[in-house]
């Protein structure tokens, strides 16, 4: 395929005007496959804020953007101009700390937690390690605060922790993250599963009840609502307090305490969840998603609001 030039005008002017452009299948808020969500996971580690463009959205930057860095898949990170890579070289780098180092990032201080594991926790461990002998037992806590454990070969940069008898190797940020952390097992239908439980996490998303936001609206309290449709839905029917989220909304909550309370809706509560995720992955503490989102709201609260 060729790279018509208007195409490859419109990647020059977004690589020109912005540092840090992740090309990418869905939102930086709602990835659509898979190797989006971990390069995402990797960024939202250490930036606040970068630029994200849905090439589901637009399909000849889809197919123009591999041809212009010569690079067959989506995503693709540019950091000043330079391709970086996708999803695997990605999770490389930050392991290594070459992220950090192209994106201006101050690595954490390698400071090895204290971590408590359980002695279910460790012999579960123990037997997963001596199963593949010549791998390494890796913990990550992402920017959402997932825990996860995986075998896979030792890694440059790693910072070690000795506990319950077993090594943990985790990259310098999981690290920071994870003081206090202890793990344990748990029994479910299906067999068992690690448990996190980590101190330092943020609390997660509460659900808010319309008849809940109508008490708030009554007493007279600062509401912040953010709905997270577009401008198609929103023509259609609106609460009519709600902010919509575009960037001068992105803007104003980045302004805010992290203990300001948030509560974000969309047509029925599933987007405006990741939205809210979103959020309380970036450190706040009081936020909220509106059960039923605006449907909930026009059936229950106020009835001039049309539904769809």
């Amino acid at each position: 395929m060729s790279l018509d030039d208007q195409t490859r005008a419109a990647i020059d002017e977004l690589l020109n005007d912005n540092r840090v452009v992740l090309f990418m299948k869905g939102t930086r808020q709602q990835p659509q496959c898979g190797f989006s969500a971990k390069t995402v996971a990797a960024l939202d580690m250490l930036l606040p804020d970068y630029v994200t463009i849905n090439v589901l959205d637009y399909p000849q930057v889809r197919e123009g953007i591999k041809v212009y860095g010569n690079w067959p898949t989506i995503p693709q990170l540019y950091v000043a101009g330079e391709l970086l890579g996708g999803s695997d070289i990605i999770q490389e780098m930050l392991q290594s700390g070459e992220l950090a180092d192209a994106l201006g990032v101050a690595v954490p201080e390698a400071r090895s937690p204290t971590i408590e594991i359980s002695d279910a926790a460790a012999a579960a461990i123990e037997n997963a390690v001596a199963s593949q002998p010549n791998m390494a037992l890796h913990l990550q806590i992402d920017a959402s605060w997932a825990h996860g454990l995986s075998l896979s070969p030792p890694k440059p940069g790693s910072v070690e922790v000795s506990a319950g008898g077993v090594t943990l190797r985790m990259d310098p940020w999981s690290a920071a993250r994870a003081n206090g952390l202890k793990i344990d097992m748990e029994e479910q239908l299906a067999g068992t599963r690690f448990v996190f439980d980590n101190p330092n996490a943020p609390p997660p998303v509460q659900l808010l009840s319309v008849h809940g936001l109508k008490e708030k609206r009554d007493r007279g309290d600062d509401v912040l609502l953010f709905d997270v449709r577009g401008e198609e839905e929103r023509a259609q029917a609106i609460i009519d307090f709600a902010r919509a989220l575009d960037h001068a909304a992105m803007q104003l909550i980045e302004s805010l305490p992290k203990d300001a309370e948030l509560i974000f809706h969309c047509h029925i509560g599933g987007r405006s969840l990741q939205a809210a995720e979103h959020y309380r992955r970036l450190g706040f503490t009081n936020v909220h998603n509106l059960a039923g989102g605006i449907r909930a709201w026009a059936e229950e609260i106020d009835p001039d609001v049309p539904t769809y």
